[in-house]
């Protein structure tokens, strides 16, 4: 919020800590062979980081973080569509009726805001229309990434079914093989790492430790998205893909929530409304009410 453009440097912020940890506990110091040949990683890379910079681009062009999260949500109507034209897969009626309810959610939020943006905009005439162009370029870069994101899943999927699944092996690669990219964006970075030095002093609790604030937020947020990334892989180790996706979306769910109560960010009726077809879609399409059905049949003869 005080450095709108501040996702490269923390990005990367993650992508280091990751890679750091992973080299040393999972690849070994470099010692141990990769299962899935390094050719693949290499690819899988690529639109891993493409996509990682075009989400952080985007916040840039007039995107607020509720539409960003909403739209980044619709990662199942790529997913489907794709899976349908590259794997030839076929779905079920309420499978194409839940992407159509997510469809219409990201649909109703998009022309809310572009009607937010149209009316922000109205005060200044001169600098109307470049700010709905710019806010017309971060919804085209969301759109890519989306469908570079669903796109990388596939191929991903195909690797597993191909070399078996190692989650770990791959959330390694996936953030130890871009960091020489990274230096494309080196002065940016720079930029707001000089920036973030001159953010007021915070006192740490408990250790007493005196920083710049931003470095704090930075920490907490690179230990949160560490934690986050090793939760998901043990929740795709123990749990069937059900309920990694159930946890998943919930997330997201609060996520957005905290987002618009703590930081007042702008959302009517009609953003309401297209999050829960949102919400309601992606449950739809995880088919969670066939799995709680048996499960209040079983509590209901206990209950009488």
């Amino acid at each position: 919020r005080q450095f709108p453009g501040c996702g490269n440097i923390v990005t990367f912020s993650q992508f280091l800590f990751i890679a750091v940890e992973g080299f040393i506990f999972e690849a070994n110091f470099g010692r141990k062979r990769p299962a899935i040949p390094i050719r693949n990683y290499f690819i899988m890379v690529a639109m891993f980081f493409t996509v990682s910079v075009v989400n952080n681009y985007a916040l840039n062009l007039n995107i607020a973080m509720p539409l960003h999260m909403i739209f980044r949500s619709g990662s199942l109507i790529a997913s489907m569509a794709l899976g349908i034209i590259i794997l030839k897969k076929r779905y079920s009626v309420s499978k194409y009726t839940s992407i159509a309810l997510v469809s219409l959610g990201i649909f109703t939020c998009t022309l809310m805001s572009a009607k937010q943006v149209a009316s922000d905009s109205g005060l200044n005439q001169e600098d109307g229309p470049q700010v709905f162009l710019w806010w017309l370029l971060g919804i085209a870069a969301l759109t890519f990434a989306l469908l570079m994101s669903a796109r990388m899943g596939i191929f991903q999927e195909m690797l597993y079914q191909r070399f078996g699944k190692h989650s770990k092996e791959a959330l390694f690669y996936n953030h130890a093989l871009p960091l020489p990219g990274f230096l494309l964006l080196a002065p940016n970075i720079y930029q707001h790492a000089v920036l973030f030095n001159q953010s007021e002093l915070f006192q740490v609790p408990v250790i007493g430790l005196t920083l710049p604030i931003m470095w704090f937020y930075l920490l907490m947020n690179v230990i949160t998205q560490y934690v986050c990334i090793r939760g998901v892989f043990i929740l795709t180790t123990e749990c069937t893909s059900l309920t990694v996706t159930l946890v998943v979306t919930l997330r997201k769910f609060v996520s957005l929530i905290f987002s618009i109560l703590y930081f007042q960010n702008p959302f009517t009726g009609w953003h309401w409304l297209g999050t829960a077809f949102v919400f309601v879609g992606t449950l739809m399409y995880t088919e969670v009410w066939n799995s709680l059905g048996p499960f209040l049949r079983r509590r209901r003869p206990k209950e009488e």
